[in-house]
């Protein structure tokens, strides 16, 4: 018999060979370019964040100091269908690491934070890390002082670093598809007398920064997504798809 297909999913890649600051936010002919200009209405948008400091970091050049490391993000945006199925473009070659500390100087993290000289914080080339040939955009966030650690924090900080990256995604929607750098299709299906295989993945889901996101509308997002918390630590069951098109947002 013949096998039932679900969902088909597109991911269509860009690579990125530079990222530099600019008079405008642009993707084109593999440079990133970014305009600072941003910042500031990125910073009046929460009320909880007092300042964002935004760096770049080059291939390999990773001596340098860091607040805690609270997610490092993949630019990706959907083009056709919700999260799963359809068409994603999503960059190659660079990554946002979001960090955050408040004005007390109090880390955003529970359990050990990872602040420190970022090349020994961190192991590169990592599912889930970026390689030493990636650039960094360093997106860090500073919150208000002299208020009591809670979620209203963490979610602050993700959210406002969220809104810089969909700033990016919108320019990532409307590039062309043909133009990619390299383009992959990818099935879900029910493969008729073949067995059924589950994977079962557990995820935090306590404190203030030990949450998830699950679902959100962009890949690997935030807007949208629904905390693990709040849905009372349930267990969810995602397509083979949707998990690789960023459906899980760590808050970690």
């Amino acid at each position: 018999m013949k096998d039932t297909i679900l969902r088909r999913l597109v991911i269509k890649s860009f690579h990125i060979e530079q990222v530099m600051f600019g008079k405008k936010t642009t993707i084109h002919e593999n440079t990133l370019t970014i305009d600072k200009k941003e910042i500031p209405l990125l910073e009046e948008s929460e009320e909880l964040v007092k300042s964002i400091q935004i760096d770049i970091l080059k291939p390999g050049e990773y001596h340098k100091y860091t607040n805690t490391i609270m997610d490092i993000i993949p630019i990706s945006a959907k083009v056709l269908g919700e999260i799963g199925e359809g068409i994603t473009h999503t960059l190659t070659g660079v990554y946002v690491m979001l960090t955050g500390v408040d004005e007390d100087g109090r880390q955003m993290s529970e359990f050990g934070s990872s602040e420190g000289f970022l090349d020994e914080q961190m192991v590169f080339d990592r599912a889930g890390t970026p390689s030493i040939k990636d650039y960094i955009i360093h997106f860090d966030v500073t919150l208000k002082g002299g208020l009591p650690f809670s979620r209203e924090l963490t979610l602050a900080t993700h959210r406002v670093c969220d809104r810089f990256i969909q700033n990016l995604r919108n320019i990532l929607k409307n590039m062309d598809g043909r133009k990619c750098s390299e383009a992959n299709e990818y099935y879900d299906r029910i493969r008729s007398g073949k067995k059924n295989v589950l994977i079962i993945k557990q995820i935090a889901g306590q404190g203030a920064n030990y949450d998830n996101q699950i679902l959100p509308s962009e890949p690997s997002g935030f807007s949208g997504g629904r905390s693990i918390i709040d849905m009372g630590n349930i267990p969810i069951i995602l397509s083979p798809n949707e998990y690789r098109d960023g459906a899980i947002r760590a808050m970690t």
